[in-house]
Formats: structure tokens, C-alpha cells, sequence
């Protein structure tokens, strides 16, 4: 039981004193909040081991962390030198420091973290990372198995985004209202390629995949539960990733990737799709068009399976719209597929042979799709295994390849 409630705890309660004790510090401290968080947890597995689990296990951890922050503002001098006085002054008379871990509080100050993490002058990996870690309380060996990675690498691309966060002098507070849309549009990003490493990671371990998607749509709902920043984007975005979560469970199962054609419908999860529509409803009441809402129609539109000219016809349109808004390769691969299924596969081929995009093992695959020769489908397929860049990709396009064969 321990075994297993120590590691949970950990993963839930770490990334919230990280945050609520950067908030307490500044985040030049960052450091020294997590080495509270860190040593608070060492603690309880040494205690526990040889004493058993105490009787209310969170509220242990927030008292030692409690007691820990205080031994630390009493000894590290230069600490004191760079915190408030009033800080100072609490950690003399210890009953006054306290560590206010309400749920508004913690929601809060991971809000703020979230917005101070997603600064576009550091790597969006670094971002990503930094967000794995401090904010979904990640180990370095789950963050260095997603990004196939070794843990000194990790380690070193998340100590210069925290020396980058110092020198920047980045402060844990919401943007001015004028420079809101535009951070906020940096923090979904963050969160939009977060949710994208768990739904197409080229890891392995399937239970990383879903945690790396259920952690981002918890950080979305921070901006949701938030009056500032429950905008059109954020629910709109939540929506998207509500409708491919729902498919979460029958496109990864035990034998491998499963296409959409080939999914079994009755695995989609109903209340995710449920969900999903709330949220887009929501989004649509602002009156804005974004991205994140052609994104999350063209997803709830590919929630039933049955095909018909409206489905497509609906999809082609939001990519139409969508590359003006934004271009990109892949929305533009998968406009000349929406092509083919509202128009013909000889229009959406022709579309798509115009893209030439020659260094993606998608562009050949789809050509293989669309073609109505043999001989050319058969090309574009083995084009296609050369280019991919993992195992379950290739694996998937030889058995495709195998099948078109026989």
C-alpha cells in the first residue's frame, strides 16, 4: 500500500508546493522550493518506512514542509538577504509563516507559474520540460523515456531554462491585461504540444502517454477556472483535446496503434465526447474565430464515424479557414485528405501532389492512399517506411504495405 501511495502522493502534492512556495520565495528560488518539496518527500519515505503511513498522509507532508520552510529561512543567510522582511520576520516567530495550500491558492499560483514557465524567449522543449516537471510533477526518468532522451540531458536543458527564467527577471503574476492575449497564446501552445507528445509520443510506455494528456487538459482548466483567462482559445482548446482524448483508448491498445477507420467505435469514451461539446459551446458564446475552434469542429466532427458529404464538406471548410489562419504542413496534408472524402480521391491526390512535401513519411502515405495505381501505391508506401522516425510507424506501414501486397 505504501509502496504505491508514496509515488501518487508525490506526483500530486510536489507539484503543488513547488508552486505555492515559488510564489512564497520569487521564482529566482525556484531551486530552493523544490529542494523543500524534494527533501519533505525523502523525509516521509525514511519516516514511513520504519513508522508506518500516518494517519492523514497530505496533511504530513504540508506540516514538515512547513517546518522545513521555516529551518531554511532561519539558516541560509543569503536567502534572507533577497526575501521580503515580512517573510524574514515570519520565520522568527514560527507559528506566524504559514503555507496556504487551498485548493484557490495552489489553482493560482500554478496559474502564474504556468504564464512565468511558457516564455517564449526559452526552447519550447525547455518549456515543455519545465512544465512537466515543476507543474505536473513528473520524475526525470518519465521526462527523459518521453523525449528518448538521457536524464543529463534533461537535466541540463531544465537548469538553463531556470538560470534563462533568473536572468530574465520573470515574475510570478497574470500579464497586464494589454499583453494577455498574446502570453496566453504562448501558454496554450505550451500545453497544445504537451497534449501532442502524449497523444502521438513515439514512447513505449502507454501510461505516460495518457498522464503527459491528462496533465495538459488540467493545466488548460487552470485558465478555465480563472475569470481572466476563460477565454474563447482556452475552452475551444479543451474541447480539441477532450474530443482526441476520447479516442485515447482505441487507438492505443495492447497490440499496437489502431487507425480511426479501424477503431472500434464503442472504446470511444461518451462522456470525454460530452465534455468535449460543452466546451466548444462555451467557446463559441465569445463570438471569436481562432485555430483551436476549427481544430476542436473538425475533431467532434470525426466523433461519429458515419461518413457523409455535410462531414466532409464541414471539415474542408474549417481547413480551408484554418490555413489562412495559420499554415501549416500537416493541416494542409489533411485538407487534400478532407479533399478526397468531399470531393474525389483523383482531386484530393492532385492537391496533394502540389505540397511536395518530400521529407514526410505522411505526405507518401497519404499519396499511397489517394493514388488509383497499384504499381505508384506500392512506391509511395515503401517511401513512406524509409522516412519514418519510429519503430511504430514503420511497423504499421509494413503491415499496410504487406496487406496491399497479398
Amino acid at each position: 500500500m505504501q509502496q504505491e501511495l508514496l509515488p501518487n502522493l508525490f506526483k500530486d502534492e510536489y507539484k503543488k508546493l513547488v508552486a505555492v512556495l515559488t510564489k512564497k520565495f520569487g521564482l529566482q528560488h525556484i531551486e530552493i522550493a523544490e529542494d523543500i518539496a524534494s527533501d519533505t518527500f525523502l523525509l516521509a519515505s525514511e519516516s514511513w518506512g520504519m513508522k508506518g503511513t500516518p494517519e492523514n498522509p497530505t496533511a504530513w507532508i504540508y506540516t514538515v514542509a512547513k517546518n522545513k520552510t521555516i529551518d531554511v529561512l532561519r539558516r541560509n543567510k543569503n536567502f534572507n538577504k533577497n526575501i521580503s522582511p515580512a517573510l524574514q520576520h515570519s520565520a522568527e516567530k514560527s507559528e506566524e509563516i504559514t503555507l496556504d495550500l487551498s485548493a484557490h491558492n495552489i489553482g493560482d499560483s500554478q496559474l502564474k507559474m504556468l504564464f512565468a514557465i511558457c516564455n517564449t524567449n526559452i526552447k519550447e522543449e525547455a518549456q515543455i520540460g519545465l512544465a512537466l516537471r515543476i507543474l505536473c510533477g513528473f520524475g526525470i526518468d518519465e521526462i527523459a523515456s518521453a523525449f528518448l532522451s538521457e536524464k543529463e540531458t534533461i537535466n541540463k536543458r531544465l537548469y538553463r531554462a531556470k538560470q534563462k527564467l533568473k536572468a530574465e527577471n520573470i515574475k510570478l503574476e497574470l500579464p497586464a491585461s494589454a499583453d494577455l492575449n498574446k502570453k496566453q497564446f504562448a501558454v496554450l501552445r505550451i500545453i497544445y504540444l504537451l497534449f501532442n507528445e502524449g497523444y502521438y509520443s513515439s514512447t513505449a510506455n502507454k501510461k505516460i502517454r495518457k498522464d503527459f494528456c491528462l496533465e495538459a487538459m488540467r493545466l488548460n482548466l487552470l485558465l478555465i477556472n480563472n475569470k481572466t483567462t476563460n477565454t474563447s482559445s482556452s475552452n475551444s482548446l479543451m474541447a480539441l483535446m477532450c474530443f482526441h482524448a476520447s479516442r485515447f483508448e482505441a487507438r492505443n491498445l495492447d497490440e499496437g496503434f489502431i487507425p480511426y477507420e479501424k477503431q472500434d467505435a464503442s472504446l470511444w469514451d461518451k462522456e470525454l465526447i460530452n465534455k468535449g461539446q460543452q466546451y466548444l459551446f462555451q467557446a463559441q458564446q465569445f463570438n471569436e474565430m481562432n485555430k483551436y475552434i476549427l481544430e476542436a469542429v473538425i475533431a467532434q466532427a470525426h466523433t461519429k464515424k458515419e461518413d457523409s458529404p455535410d462531414k466532409w464538406e464541414t471539415i474542408l471548410a474549417c481547413y480551408n479557414r484554418l490555413l489562412q489562419i495559420e499554415y501549416s504542413p500537416i493541416a494542409a496534408l489533411n485538407r487534400t485528405f478532407a479533399i478526397s472524402k468531399a470531393k474525389s480521391k483523383k482531386a484530393g491526390f492532385t492537391e496533394a501532389k502540389k505540397l511536395k512535401l518530400e521529407k514526410s513519411h505522411m505526405y507518401y502515405t497519404l499519396l499511397s492512399e489517394l493514388s488509383e495505381d497499384e504499381k505508384e501505391k506500392t512506391i509511395y508506401l515503401e517511401k513512406a517506411i524509409s522516412l519514418c522516425s519510429t519503430d511504430s510507424e514503420e511497423e504499421f506501414l509494413k503491415s499496410k504495405l504487406k496487406n496491399q501486397l497479398d
